[in-house]
């Protein structure tokens, strides 16, 4: 079955910069993560979205997909084919031999667009980690420990991985220039190739003499527990950002940053929908027939309600202003209370009798069971 077009996946314009496919793939992993959504055929949508993500946010892979599409990522399959001059010339998997396609047609066409690498310092990827959260501390706001792990910079050598400064020199191979060039001879005559330096990895600098405490790294990996603030409002599957707590940059790039994603506790009682709270309100029938002031829980203490005489099972009482703040407006959704009407099993011989007194004066032919009787005889 032929996969869907990545950038139709994502709901982005071929023209789409980085930013927009990770707030695309943030909006859509969200939605369709199978810890959050059981509606059957969400896995593969989520499992869809994450590839379109793997191949369009990374640039060499991007390129690949724009010109040769699934073509270029499916083993043995050649990047030739139907409409392909080059088909059955040995073009195979994403290449010839060790020629980058890309490389070749940019050459042979008279330059057009060519990859765009970096080889000096690169910010690094950013991380998702979920952390549970109590119903009521999501409501209320609370400072939380959450025990987190990443690459933090070498304090002994500011992250160079060097013993010291006269330990840095500059890489002969690429002259401080993190790439170098190769000449291969192809079909079409000699091509000129630029790669990452196998020397310095990019950098431009190599060590001679290592740090002793990161083992010329340049980081350490570090386990610690880490004071968030969780934001009263916040709900489930939103994110809280932790700068520069993701993973570690290359050639002395910032780490990339943490994001926590929310998952919330169900409370005993309380249910959430949006910033309004739902709550099932057990009474008697007594209390139903002849109404009663009450305390109901909220999320913020209790609050007296008027249950009026002769409110029905089911029936549903908003309780306006007692929902939860909103994290942006500060105005608070409502409250709604769900009464159930509760009929005892069991009573006393004095209620039975109170009962019964009642139910001889009531007007049998005007009984709910009559009337309910009468509508089938119309």
């Amino acid at each position: 079955m032929a996969k869907r077009d990545f950038y139709e996946v994502l709901g982005i314009s071929k023209s789409a910069t980085k930013d927009e496919i990770k707030s695309a793939y943030r909006k859509l992993a969200k939605k369709y993560h199978p810890d959050l959504n059981k509606e059957p055929g969400a896995e593969e949508k989520f499992k869809e979205v994450q590839e379109a993500y793997d191949i369009l946010y990374d640039d060499k892979k991007r390129e690949m997909y724009d010109q040769f599409g699934m073509a270029a990522f499916e083993q043995g399959v050649s990047t030739g084919g139907a409409g392909n001059p080059f088909s059955g010339a040995g073009f195979a998997g994403q290449g010839f031999g060790d020629v980058d396609l890309g490389d070749i047609f940019s050459s042979f066409f008279g330059g057009g667009r060519r990859s765009q690498r970096s080889y000096g310092p690169q910010r690094g990827d950013d991380t998702l980690q979920r952390i549970r959260v109590p119903f009521m501390d999501a409501i209320l706001g609370k400072k939380v420990l959450v025990p987190v792990s990443y690459d933090e910079k070498c304090s002994k050598c500011d992250g160079t991985g060097a013993k010291d400064s006269s330990s840095i020199k500059t890489c002969t191979r690429c002259g401080g220039k993190g790439y170098i060039k190769t000449q291969q001879r192809t079909i079409f005559g000699v091509m000129e190739q630029q790669s990452v330096c196998p020397d310095c990895g990019g950098s431009g600098k190599v060590i001679t003499d290592k740090c002793p405490d990161c083992g010329g790294r340049g980081y350490k990996h570090i386990k610690r527990d880490i004071e968030v603030n969780i934001p009263a409002g916040i709900n489930a599957g939103q994110q809280i950002r932790i700068r520069e707590k993701g993973e570690a940059g290359r050639n002395g790039g910032p780490n990339g940053d943490l994001y926590l994603e929310i998952v919330i506790t169900p409370h005993e009682f309380f249910r959430r929908d949006g910033n309004d709270i739902h709550i099932d309100v057990p009474i008697s029938f007594v209390d139903a027939i002849l109404g009663k002031k009450v305390d109901i829980p909220t999320v913020y203490g209790e609050a007296e309600v008027e249950i009026p005489a002769g409110v029905q099972p089911n029936q549903i009482l908003r309780l306006k202003g007692r929902g939860i703040k909103d994290m942006r407006k500060g105005t608070p959704g409502d409250q709604y209370i769900h009464v159930i009407v509760k009929t005892p099993t069991k009573i006393s011989r004095e209620q039975k009798k109170l009962l019964e007194e009642y139910q001889s004066k009531e007007d049998k032919k005007d009984s709910f069971f009559e009337k309910f009787k009468k509508s089938f005889k119309r």
